[in-house]
């Protein structure tokens, strides 16, 4: 029997999970996330439906040997309908197993039993002594399911359960099928169990709730407050149609919310993320990036209000800390909605310690990045501390640009400039290409012997709206000067590389650093 307190986790997404539309895994990767859940600590592994099919029976048969062995043995199960042929199936496919269960289940909700099972009340009555008493005999550990439970009527429900715990049952689901039951009328439905079916009190009470009306999550604690003492999930809340409760939401409610539950669970939750990304990998099915507990952004800040109370005590906008999910550490996403903390601390990070000047300079930048960019990444800031700070002395200083390129028409480019005394000029140019026109009217602005050795661009981080970085090297005809610039727009980089490298030839007396032999 389970300790009170104790809530027993049921892991399913080997069978219910896998269910999901386009998430068939293969007999290899049901044993490879069966390892993993156990590393996880669920206390029980429903490992297939071995009727299904010859390959399901070997998949539940390879989890029932897998883990068997080792320091934590979890309970493996399979699911068999209330025939005699299902349960000899799902029997050879769990014998094997060091903790074997057999799970029984037969729809009790009218709908069901007249259109689905073409049987009447009593019909089915008998076949869950027959068919529960008959699992009996091959294990211990019986685990019987009255399908649709929560449109059952609930006098009805309470004789199939009465009969299954008399034929020897050691476990009672309560299903909500179809995810339509609320939180109130399960838990009274758990109560009413509890209070009308004798003998119940030897059983264990489980819940299996999906999530068609987006309760499931909600629906399990309410059971669980109730008196149900075994939870059935699936990671990441995969399963049939919208899904099953998420077993990482249950795990972390009960333990965020121990004041209120007063329940706990053997799950190891630094596992909880490293067994998400693999049923992601394995089934092909993302997570939502707002997913509780184990989405992108679960733990990521990026308004400036909340990276600044986070910065101060993470307490302030975290109720769980990233660690104890098997993360490192929360995120702070730097984009346009960032404060100057959270920009300070990342800058930090990356070992530049600038002062309030240069900081103030940096989150203007900054923010006219975080308007053109989703997100502003490690490699943009770098990008952006080399383009103000480590810079020749501009002689010559981009002002303005317009380009109009395309397959009709000759490529044009136009530049304004600043120059040394502070007068811009306006130059335009044609190209064989918008960079070429561009970098043939700056050379209209600024004199010079410079010749163009190497031109490089590539983007800095991933997506459409990444910033462009390019890198050119010009020579005098005696020493090489590199330039560099980054922007989103691909050739307003271009004409910042350029300029760069002739404000270094210009300067070249004062910043030999800059420099390099040619040959």
């Amino acid at each position: 029997m389970n300790a009170p307190g104790n809530v027993l986790i049921f892991d399913t997404t080997l069978r219910d999970g896998e269910q999901s539309p386009g998430a068939s895994l293969s007999v290899t990767e049901k044993v490879k996330l069966a390892r993993q859940l156990a590393r996880l600590r669920v206390d029980v592994i429903e490992a297939g439906f071995p009727s299904a099919s010859p390959d399901e029976l070997r998949a539940v048969q390879q989890v029932s040997q897998a883990v068997s062995e080792g320091n934590y043995v979890p309970v493996v199960c399979a699911l068999a309908r209330a025939e005699h042929t299902d349960i000899d199936q799902a029997w050879e496919g769990v014998k094997l197993a060091l903790h074997p269960r057999i799970h029984v289940f037969i729809a009790t909700s009218p709908v069901h039993m007249r259109d689905k099972l073409h049987m009447d009340s009593d019909a089915v009555l008998a076949r869950v002594g027959e068919m529960v008493a008959y699992a009996k005999g091959y294990c211990d550990e019986v685990e019987f399911s009255p399908e649709d439970a929560t449109r059952s009527d609930p006098e009805f429900l309470h004789e199939v359960i009465t009969a299954a715990v008399t034929a020897g049952a050691s476990v009672i689901n309560i299903p909500d099928t179809v995810g339509y039951t609320t939180p109130d009328e399960f838990a009274n439905l758990i109560r009413g169990i509890v209070k009308n079916v004798p003998g119940i009190e030897r059983t264990i009470i489980s819940v299996h709730c999906h999530d068609d009306l987006g309760m499931a999550t909600s629906n399990t604690l309410a059971g669980l407050q109730a008196g149900a003492r075994q939870a059935e999930v699936t990671i990441n809340g995969i399963g049939e149609r919208a899904g099953n409760a998420a077993l990482e939401e249950v795990v972390m409610a009960l333990r965020t919310r121990a004041d209120s539950y007063n329940l706990q669970t053997g799950i190891d939750a630094s596992q909880i993320v490293r067994t998400s990304r693999l049923v992601s990998n394995l089934t092909g099915i993302t997570v939502q990036v707002n997913k509780a507990i184990v989405g992108a952004n679960a733990f990521a800040h990026e308004a400036g209000i909340h990276q600044d109370g986070l910065l101060k005590n993470p307490n302030t906008y975290e109720i769980m800390r990233p660690e104890d999910v098997g993360l490192s550490q929360s995120r702070l996403v730097l984009g346009k909605h960032s404060g100057r903390h959270a920009l300070r601390e990342r800058l930090a990070q990356m070992g530049y310690d600038l002062d309030a000047d240069k900081i103030e300079l940096t989150f203007t930048r900054f923010k006219e990045l975080g308007d053109k960019k989703r997100e502003v990444t490690d490699a943009d800031l770098e990008a952006l501390i080399a383009d103000l700070f480590y810079q020749p002395r501009e002689v010559y200083r981009l002002v303005d640009l317009q380009v109009v390129a395309g397959r009709s028409g000759m490529p044009t480019a136009t530049v304004k400039l600043r120059g040394p005394n502070g007068e811009e000029q306006v130059k335009a140019a044609v190209g064989a290409g918008p960079v070429d026109a561009t970098y043939r009217a700056i050379d209209s602005i600024v004199v010079t012997t410079a010749e163009l050795l190497e031109y490089d661009v590539h983007a800095i981080t991933s997506g459409i709206d990444a910033q462009g970085e390019v890198s050119v090297r010009t020579t005098d005809g005696t020493r090489a000067f590199r330039g560099y610039g980054a922007d989103t727009d691909i050739i307003v980089a271009s004409a910042k590389a350029y300029l760069n490298a002739l404000n270094r030839l210009l300067t070249r007396k004062d910043g030999r650093k800059n420099e390099e032999e040619v040959g």
